[in-house]
């Protein structure tokens, strides 16, 4: 099942920078408002060209609303996901978190073969951008195809809050 308004954000441990820094999700939006990104890889144009750098850029817009974390997942590694933050400069803006083995995405119903996209067979996650209160999911924009960049971008979000 998809998770929809109203739900509460599962229960799930992603990873932060390395495999022993483990970060649960529904403690980290505990009591907070929390912006939740979900991409299919870390490192693909669309998504370090655009998608997620207007998360970022918009940081401070997002703050100004009484947001008090962005975090970004992807069904990758932790090292991969550090490796791709610091490219993009997300220190300090949007947290960059993993979903190695893919237990939130597939929580959330959001899991997607990109075989055909990526070139791996592995199930990713769909394209999606969340707004979250105190663990509770408020608004959730999932893209129709799973990759396109429409519904789901910062500039959309932002303007629901």
């Amino acid at each position: 099942m998809t998770i929809k308004c109203g739900d509460k954000l599962p229960n799930v441990y992603l990873h932060e920078n390395t495999p022993d820094s483990k970060v649960n999700i529904s403690e980290l939006a505990a009591g907070k408002k929390v912006i939740i990104v979900g991409v299919p890889g870390a490192f693909t144009p669309c998504c370090s060209k655009d998608y997620v750098p207007d998360f970022i850029s918009d940081c401070g817009k997002y703050k100004s609303k009484g947001v008090d974390e962005i975090v970004c997942i992807s069904v990758n590694d932790p090292y991969v996901m550090a490796a791709w933050g610091k490219d993009l400069n997300a220190g300090g803006k949007v947290r960059m978190l993993a979903d190695g083995n893919g237990a939130f995405t597939k929580a959330l119903g959001l899991e997607k073969d990109f075989t055909d996209t990526l070139g791996t067979s592995s199930s990713r996650c769909k394209r999606f951008s969340m707004y979250a209160e105190d663990g509770v999911v408020k608004k959730l924009f999932v893209e129709p195809d799973g990759h396109s960049v429409t519904c789901s971008k910062s500039e959309n979000l932002l303007s629901q809050l």
